[in-house]
C-alpha cells in the first residue's frame, strides 16, 4: 500500500495528497497525478474513480471510488451537498475576527477566479483565526459549495489570503498554505456517517512530505530528494542511496547548498555526502574525474547496497559517472515486479505466464529490469556492450538470491546480437529498449537516440512475440514526447505489426515536473500484436 493511503475498505480508497502533487494531470507528458499513479500502482485499484479534487498545491484528503456503487452514492452526496468538508489555511495578514459567510456568484477570468454576477454560486464559512504565532495566522474554512479556487477567492476578497497563493495575492512562500482536514459523509454500503481526518502539519518541508507520501520506507531507501527547479533548487539534484547522499550539478557547491545538504544529511541520518560534477564531456575525463568526490561524513565502501521495492542493488562511488542504478525508472522495474503495467493492461497475457516467459534486456547496465522480471519467474537475457557492468549485474542477482546461471548474459552489441537472435528464430514475451541517448560500437558505429530509436525498434521486433511487450523509453530531454511517440508507432506499422494497447509513463513523482525543470523522461509501454 502507498503511504499516501490513509483508509481503504472494498468500496473506498483515501489519501493524504501532499501539495504540489496534481489531482488528476492534464497530459501525461507534464507527468502523473496522484489519480492515475494509483490506478496504475496496484491491479486491485485500476478501476479508482475521481469524486472531488484538490488544486495541485493544496494539500489534504482525497476519496476515491472503488466499486459502481461508491461511485454513485458519493457522487449523489457531493451533488446534494451532503458531504463535509473542513480546510485550514494560514494567512499572513488579519484574519477575521468572527465567524461569518461568504456567498457570493464566482466567474472565471484568465486564470484566475472573482467574484462577478451572473457566475456560479459559492458559499463558504470561515471560523475565528486563531494566532500560530506572531507572523501567521491559521483560519478554518468549511466550503459549503465546490466551486474552483472559492476558498482562495473568498478569503482574498475578504483581506486574509492564503499564504502563499501569489495568484490571489497571498505573499510568496514555498507553497499554497492550504489543506482539506477533514471531510464526512455516509459510507455508500452501510449508511452510517463516516469521518477522516488528517490534520494539517504546514511546518513540514513540502517537497519533503511529497517524498512521504510515495516512498515506504521499510521497502525503498534510493530516491530523488531534490529536483532541480521543481524543488526551487534550479541546476542541482540530490538524491539518496541507502546511507549516502548524492550531489549533483555543473558546479560546484555553493555554501547555501551546502547547508541544506548538510540538512538534509542530518534528516536521513546519512553517513556521508558526495558530489558529483555534471560534464558535458565526459568521455574525455577520467573515471577519477567523473567519480562523485566525499563531501562530509564517512567514506563509503567501494561497493554498498541499496533497496528499492524490495529489491537489493549494488551502488559504487569508484566507477565513474554512473553509480548503478538510474532512479527514475523506479516505477517500471516495479511493473515488472508486480506483473501490472497499468489499469486493464497485465504484463503478461495468462497464456504466456506458463510456461516461463521470456524477457530480453537490450542496453542492460547493471541489470536492474532484469533482476525484478526474474524475481516475478521470468527467464532473463541481459545484452550489454560492457562486460563490467554484465558482472555487476550477476551480483544484484546473487544479491536478491537469483542464481545468474539459470539466466543469460550477454556481451555485445544490441543491433548486431537482435540479428543474430532473429536468425536463430528466438521470439520473446517482453523486450527493453533503454539505450544511452548516445553511444558508440564498433560493429554499428554511432547511436544518437532522436536519430536511430527508429531502427532500433524495427531491429527488436522480429525477435517480440505476437502479443508480446515493448518497453521503450530514452531521456533525450530535447526530444518532444509526440516525435517520440511517432517514430515507434512508424517503425511498428513498416513492421505490419499493430499496436494493441499503448501506456505511457512519465517520470516518477519524486522527480516532479514543473515549466522550470520540464519531463525529459519518455516511457512506453505497447502490445504489438
Amino acid at each position: 500500500m502507498a503511504p499516501c493511503v490513509i483508509f481503504e475498505d472494498e468500496h473506498l480508497l483515501v489519501v493524504n495528497k501532499p501539495a504540489g502533487w496534481n489531482t488528476h494531470a492534464p497530459s501525461p507528458y507534464a507527468g502523473e497525478g496522484i489519480y492515475e499513479w494509483l490506478r496504475h500502482r496496484e491491479p486491485r485499484w485500476a478501476t479508482l474513480a475521481i469524486l472531488h479534487r484538490l488544486d495541485k498545491e493544496t494539500s489534504g484528503l482525497l476519496i476515491f471510488g472503488k466499486t459502481s456503487l461508491a461511485n454513485k452514492s458519493l457522487t449523489e452526496q457531493f451533488t446534494d451537498r451532503r458531504v463535509q468538508k473542513k480546510y485550514f489555511l494560514l494567512t499572513d495578514r488579519a484574519g477575521p475576527k468572527k465567524t461569518f459567510t461568504a456567498k457570493t456568484e464566482i466567474q472565471r477570468l484568465g486564470e484566475k477566479y472573482a467574484s462577478r454576477a451572473g457566475g456560479e454560486l459559492a458559499e463558504t464559512e470561515f471560523t475565528t483565526a486563531t494566532a500560530t504565532d506572531r507572523h501567521y495566522t491559521c483560519v478554518e474554512a468549511s466550503p459549503h459549495t465546490g466551486r474552483t479556487h472559492q476558498i482562495r477567492v473568498h478569503a482574498a476578497e475578504n483581506g486574509f489570503p492564503i499564504l502563499g497563493d501569489t495568484l490571489y495575492g497571498g505573499t510568496a512562500a514555498a507553497r499554497v498554505f492550504l489543506h482539506a482536514a477533514e471531510i464526512s459523509f455516509t459510507h455508500p454500503a452501510t449508511d452510517k456517517p463516516v469521518t477522516f481526518a488528517a490534520p494539517p502539519d504546514f511546518a513540514e518541508d513540502s517537497r519533503q512530505a511529497l517524498r512521504t507520501a510515495i516512498i515506504e520506507p521499510t521497502a525503498t531507501n534510493a530516491f530523488r530528494v531534490i529536483n532541480g527547479a521543481s524543488d526551487g533548487w534550479p541546476g542541482w539534484f540530490v538524491e539518496r542511496l541507502g546511507d549516502f547522499l548524492l550531489s549533483q550539478s555543473e558546479q560546484a557547491l555553493n555554501p547555501t547548498q551546502l547547508a541544506e545538504l548538510t540538512r538534509l544529511a542530518k534528516k536521513f541520518s546519512a553517513h556521508g555526502a558526495y558530489h558529483k560534477n555534471l560534464s558535458r564531456h565526459v568521455r574525455k575525463s577520467t573515471t577519477g574525474e567523473t567519480s562523485p568526490q566525499l563531501m562530509f561524513g564517512e567514506a563509503a565502501p567501494e561497493r554498498f547496497e541499496i533497496l528499492e521495492n524490495g529489491v537489493r542493488y549494488e551502488m559504487s562511488f569508484c566507477e565513474g559517472y554512473s553509480v548503478g542504478l538510474f532512479l527514475d525508472q523506479r516505477d517500471n522495474r516495479r511493473r515488472f515486479l508486480n506483473g501490472h503495467i497499468a489499469a486493464n493492461f497485465p504484463l503478461l497475457r495468462a497464456e504466456t505466464r506458463n510456461p516461463k516467459p521470456e524477457i530480453l534486456n537490450t542496453f542492460a547496465y547493471t541489470c536492474g529490469f532484469s533482476v525484478c522480471a526474474a524475481k516475478a519467474g521470468a527467464r532473463v537475457t541481459s545484452l550489454d556492450l560492457s562486460k563490467k557492468y554484465l558482472e555487476w549485474g550477476r551480483r544484484n542477482f546473487a544479491l536478491n538470491a537469483l542464481d545468474p546461471a539459470e539466466h543469460d548474459f550477454i556481451f555485445g552489441d544490441t543491433f548486431d546480437w537482435l540479428r543474430r537472435l532473429a536468425k536463430k528464430n528466438r521470439a520473446f514475451d517482453v523486450i527493453v529498449l533503454d539505450p544511452p541517448t548516445f553511444s558508440q560500437s564498433k560493429e554499428n558505429g554511432t547511436f544518437r537516440a532522436e536519430k536511430d530509436y527508429g531502427q532500433l525498434v524495427a531491429a527488436a521486433l522480429p525477435v517480440l512475440k505476437p502479443g508480446g511487450v515493448l518497453l521503450a523509453s530514452t531521456n533525450a530531454a530535447e526530444w518532444p514526447p509526440e516525435a517520440f511517440l511517432a517514430e515507434i508507432e512508424m517503425a511498428v506499422n513498416r513492421a505490419h505489426r499493430k499496436i494493441q494497447q499503448r501506456h505511457y509513463v512519465p517520470q516518477p513523482p519524486d522527480f516532479p515536473v514543473s515549466r522550470a525543470e520540464p519531463a525529459y523522461l519518455k516511457t512506453v509501454w505497447l502490445r504489438i500484436g
